[in-house]
């Protein structure tokens, strides 16, 4: 059965197995402990992670073969989605601009807190920092994964301090021999809440080959995706907002409900309902420039073509849906504004570019160079400001990104004397935000006109570091790194149609140390300790994007300080014949921890990113994985709990002692894959989140509701059939059981997936 568990996506487990064994994989021979099976996890044809597998840490890790007997994978971030304290706040399929990656003390309003590569090209949108700036996911397809491997927590000098969640790792294949991968995948959900009821569904195709000639392999891609996500808001009007009276026409069909602070609200009709388009493109080379030297280079294109559309549920006295103007609902007067309802259309085309000339020989040194570009070659969002009975044109705006990306530049080295892994490295990682916001007379197709605003800044991140881990005695090991930083802020500039603000420029420099040690108790048993420190500076958008009252600006705060965090972790592992538990107890403490609030201490109330004096979480993880726990059944789960509080907050003093906004008390996974036969699997999972809160004095006392961040507990099946060496098929359910549940919009509800995959290698 060894043979078949790197095929199962015993996921939550396979955080502690493949933790382990991937650790030792892929580091050096005399880096392997005797207790490890290798056999468990190595791939004909894998690529090494990238991150630091010899780091006594927690470091967990899933195959291809995995993913596909056992994950309902339509995007690449599904691949996390049984990962210990990981969770995903994807909204629908093909969802580009919200599926934020949360971790243990870190929250999917926090997307600046994790990091997320693909073959060292980094995909995390550092920009800013929420729902608007996720990780780049659509830039990897499902179907080229070859491992992903999960570094937990700031305990790495290799990395930035947007590493203080958890650093994510995506290596994609790359051919020893010609290969070719076909996949056809449909997806069908039927969406029922408030009035909106209705049947959504949606495509993807897939084609890959590959092949190595000589020195030359490579690597050509493409993916298609299109989908009708359900809706995803609701127009409301909160009723103690409405003027008594008769006023206005009488219309019909609001739903009654309440708000997330439990006032009673009328829900008008469902918005923001996305019909996306998507295609991606990839082309890799790698080649052998010498036997210990490798060039590579990858370029990715990725291209969505979006329309969000709206529905009301009010009709007038004949029958006739009424989007906007004055309207009256059961004696109480409201207003429906352009906003309520409006559409919206985005073009986006991105570009990445990633060259990488590394060294891999077998003796005591290797280095390497790696540079990467992301780049908004286009990116544009229409969308109307006025509302019409739709016989005239509609006014609107025009939102251009154009100019906005990413570079980074690194080069790393690694020596390896006796007992000895040592790192080190410099690099440098720019960001540039362009937001241009124009009037056009005719929201669709109108020609840009004069300037509504504009908000450009850039930031850069000048780093080196040092770490070795220390093989000092038989049975312990130690890491001892640190990471020297230095940032810069500039260019910022704030703009409305009249005015224009320029900030002045700022740099700050900061030390982050880290350490972990390791010792093995026994044959079966491990202990693991790890302590580092994270500074994670503010990005482009918290310093600058806002807006300028009557010459003065508000909503910003261009001298925001960095979040600087210390984690510790303890871990202790012990191997089981067929299988591996975990339990890791963790303790973050956040100062300056930025987020969006309302200072009370100036008069008027101003609401705009600041800085929390002090976060506190304190936690603890169990992961187990069983291999044959009955006959040809694997079970695999997780358990995390953390208690994340506000301890001190100068400017919203309500918040104190209140629990951290979206980071959960209890988390849990849990993963069963049975094989009747070797070609069949049936794979159960289930994941478990505990109550949320959206807002920091946790004033969002009913979570079942739109804008509110409700706990669920949601199974998925999947059945897989291997018919020959080359053809399967998967049949999949996710949210078997219907579960409605929140992240302030709704998630999907239950959704039937068919694939057919067909593999030459």
């Amino acid at each position: 059965m060894n043979r078949l568990l790197p095929r199962r996506l015993s996921l939550p487990l396979l955080l502690c197995t493949v933790a382990l064994h991937v650790h030792n994989a892929y580091a050096a021979d005399d880096e392997a402990p005797a207790m490890q099976p290798v056999a468990m996890v190595m791939v004909s044809g894998g690529r090494p992670s990238s991150l630091p597998m010899q780091i006594a840490t927690t470091i967990e890790s899933i195959r291809e073969a995995q993913i596909t007997e056992s994950i309902n994978a339509v995007d690449s971030e599904d691949v996390l989605k049984y990962f210990p304290s990981l969770t995903i706040r994807k909204r629908f399929v093909g969802d580009y601009d919200h599926a934020v990656l949360a971790s243990r003390a870190s929250g999917t309003g926090n997307s600046a807190r994790s990091l997320v590569y693909a073959d060292g090209i980094l995909l995390s949108n550092l920009l800013g920092n929420g729902a608007s700036y996720t990780p780049r996911w659509g830039l990897v397809s499902p179907d080229e994964i070859d491992r992903v491997d999960v570094l937990y927590g700031p305990f790495s000098a290799a990395y930035p301090g947007n590493s203080v969640g958890a650093v994510v790792d995506y290596r994609t294949r790359m051919p020893t021999k010609l290969e070719v991968h076909a996949r056809l995948t449909g997806f069908s959900q039927q969406f029922k809440q408030y009035s909106s009821n209705d049947k959504y569904n949606g495509k993807q195709g897939s084609l890959s080959v590959g092949n190595k000639v000589g020195r030359l392999a490579w690597w050509v891609s493409a993916s298609h995706l299109e989908n009708d996500g359900q809706p995803i808001g609701f127009a409301t009007k909160t009723v103690s907002d409405g003027v008594v009276g008769n006023a206005g026409p009488a219309v019909t069909g609001a739903v009654h409900d309440r708000n997330p602070s439990n006032r009673d609200w009328l829900v008008l009709g469902a918005t923001n309902q996305v019909h996306t388009k998507q295609d991606h493109i990839k082309l890799k080379l790698a080649y052998d420039v010498t036997p210990d030297l490798l060039a590579s280079y990858t370029l990715g294109y990725w291209k969505n073509d979006v329309d969000r559309t709206s529905s009301t549920y009010l009709r007038d006295s004949r029958g006739r849906p009424v989007t906007f103007g004055p309207i009256n609902i059961e004696g109480r007067q409201y207003n429906l504004s352009a906003a309520d309802f409006a559409p919206a259309e985005s073009d986006l085309e991105h570009v990445m570019h990633g060259l990488t000339l590394k060294s891999h020989s077998r003796g005591s040194f290797n280095w390497e160079i790696a540079a990467s570009v992301y780049d908004y070659r286009s990116d544009v969002t229409r969308s109307p400001t006025v509302a019409t009975d739709g016989t005239g044109p509609k006014a609107g705006t025009i939102t251009d990104l154009h100019g906005t990306g990413w570079t980074t530049l690194a080069a790393k080295g690694t020596w390896r004397p006796t007992q000895h892994i040592v790192e080190f490295g410099i690099q440098r990682d720019a960001y540039s935000l362009r937001t241009n916001v124009s009037s056009t007379p005719e929201w669709h197709e109108g020609a840009v006109g004069s300037r509504v605003s504009e908000f450009d800044g850039d930031t850069r991140l000048e780093s080196v570091f040092l770490q070795d881990t220390w093989r000092f005695a038989p049975l312990w090991k130690t890491t001892i790194g640190g990471r020297l930083e230095r940032w810069n802020a500039f260019g910022g500039t704030l703009a409305n149609a009249k005015t224009v603000k320029h900030f002045a420029n700022r740099s700050e420099t900061s030390f982050s140390p880290k350490f972990a040690l390791a010792y093995e108790l026994a044959n079966t048993w491990e202990a693991k300790a790890s302590v580092g420190r994270a500074v994670r500076y503010p990005t482009v958008a918290e310093l600058y994007q806002g807006a300028i009252v009557e010459d003065t600006v508000i909503n910003n705060d261009p001298n925001l300080k960095p979040e600087k965090s210390w984690t510790t972790e303890l871990s202790l592992e012990h191997r089981l014949k067929e299988g591996l538990v975990r339990a890791t107890v963790f303790r973050e403490e956040s100062k300056n921890a930025l987020y969006s609030q309302r200072n009370v201490n100036v008069t008027p109330n101003v609401t705009n990113i600041q800085n929390v004096q002090r976060i506190g979480t304190v936690g603890a993880e169990f992961a187990g994985q069983f291999t044959n726990v009955l006959p040809n059944f694997d079970l695999n789960t997780s358990a995390t709990y953390a208690s994340s509080t506000i301890d001190a907050n100068t400017n919203f003093p309500g918040s104190v002692g209140k629990r951290q906004p979206r980071v959960p008390k209890w988390r849990a996974n849990l993963l069963g894959t049975f094989r009747p036969v070797d070609s069949w699997s049936v794979t159960l999972g289930a994941r478990f989140s505990g109550r949320q809160f959206g807002t920091l004095d946790n004033s969002d006392i009913n979570a079942n509701t739109y804008t509110a961040f409700s706990s669920f507990l949601v199974a998925d099946l999947r059945v897989r059939h291997q018919f020959d060496k080359r053809w399967s098929a998967a049949l999949g359910i996710d949210n078997i059981g219907n579960k409605k549940y929140w992240a302030y919009h709704p998630y999907t509800q239950r959704t039937l997936l068919a694939e057919l995959q067909y593999d030459l290698r």
